[in-house]
């Protein structure tokens, strides 16, 4: 279905409507063994990274409570998406991104943990701690752009990739808790930088 649905989404988003820009396509592993993280505003987000790491499947963590309904369960399942209890994680929350990973997969995250428009808004730390266990790196994006649905087609959308966060050279007398406070420090810097980008690419438009 992620297949089916992306492909679809590439015609009409990226070909027909041009409404997809990207920067830094170029820093994009050629393994797609990797973390991507993205700032949230909006459901747009979602779906305009998967047209930017296109045709690579990202396969996404989302809060549980949107697979309570049967249905949409199962289609976001069917996309990819895999529940996670973000009020009591547990060990089962890190095992499966961490499959997936040694999969070689892609593991889309949104460390904020849920839709802000608040700009520095706390990373939460499971991202960094998912790439540390799997041994992943981390690609940083940055999203401007529509935050309502028709707006991917009207609109203009933008998404900046950072270069990959390489966990193998971390300071080597950090412990570990220590280190994922590094990580999750790092993505919010460079997510940050990455964002302060698009604004003024944005204001020249």
């Amino acid at each position: 279905m992620y297949s089916f649905v992306s492909n679809i989404l590439n015609f009409i988003l990226v070909k027909l409507s041009k409404s997809l820009y990207v920067i830094g396509k170029d820093n994009i592993p050629q393994d797609s063994k990797y973390v991507v993280t993205c700032t949230h505003e909006s459901y747009n987000e979602v779906i305009m990274l998967g047209m930017a790491l296109y045709p690579n499947q990202i396969h996404y963590m989302a809060k549980k409570e949107l697979f309570n309904n049967k249905w949409i369960g199962q289609f976001l399942t069917s996309l990819n998406a895999f529940p996670v209890d973000r009020e009591n994680p547990g060990p089962s929350t890190l095992k499966r991104p961490i499959n997936l990973l040694k999969e070689h997969k892609t593991v889309g995250i949104f460390p904020t943990g849920h839709r802000t428009s608040a700009e520095g808004a706390p990373l939460k730390r499971g991202a960094a701690t998912i790439a540390m266990l799997s041994k992943s790196p981390i690609l940083p994006v940055a999203y401007v752009g529509p935050n309502k649905i028709h707006g991917l087609i009207t609109g203009q959308a933008l998404i900046n990739i950072g270069e990959p966060i390489d966990l193998t050279n971390l300071p080597k007398d950090l412990k570990r808790n220590e280190r994922i406070d590094y990580i999750t420090k790092e993505i919010e810097t460079r997510t940050a930088k990455l964002q302060q980008e698009l604004n003024e690419i944005a204001k020249s438009l």
